[in-house]
């Protein structure tokens, strides 16, 4: 791997674990547990647009391990994990059919991860009724993925850069 490329992996990476801990730190309390900003999204946005899917993968994953190795506990990294990969899996097909807009992607990242996270949730209870709380999710995520959508896009518009191929 080139130098530059494994810089700017680094720098993605320890950008989306601040974006993480910023995030911990801003209670958004709408009497409605689990919802998120989503801002390391930010950071796995302008990977999947300038590094393609494959830096993309590298790093929301090695976010979510290493937060939740640093901050987190192994149950939170399962819900993390399955979030993180389901999102990917959608982002990166929506991508790669040139037809999504950054915000339409994020948007279906956002909501994915929901369904992610509830899977696992349905998994760790053993029940299906936790799936009643996935419609709400889905409004978050919608209105996640609009706000990191928009702030991925304005990220990409101005950080340019000059680096070969996007190693997909």
């Amino acid at each position: 791997m080139k130098t530059r490329r494994l810089s700017l992996y680094g720098a993605l990476i320890a950008t989306a674990m601040i974006l993480s801990y910023v995030e911990s730190l801003v209670p958004l309390n709408f009497g409605i547990w689990g919802i998120k900003m989503g801002l390391p999204n930010i950071a796995v946005v302008f990977a999947l647009y300038r590094l393609g899917v494959r830096g993309a993968c590298v790093v929301s994953l090695v976010r979510v391990f290493l937060v939740s190795l640093l901050f987190g506990n192994v149950l939170g990294f399962f819900f993390s994990i399955a979030g993180a990969v389901l999102s990917l899996a959608v982002m990166s097909l929506l991508f790669k059919t040139g037809k999504f807009s950054t915000t339409g992607v994020s948007i279906a990242g956002a909501v994915f991860h929901n369904v992610g996270q509830i899977a696992v949730a349905a998994a760790v209870l053993n029940t299906g009724i936790i799936a009643f709380y996935l419609p709400v999710l889905c409004v978050s995520g919608v209105a996640a993925g609009v706000f990191i959508g928009i702030a991925g896009s304005l990220v990409l518009k101005r950080v340019r850069m000059n680096l070969p191929g996007k190693g997909d």
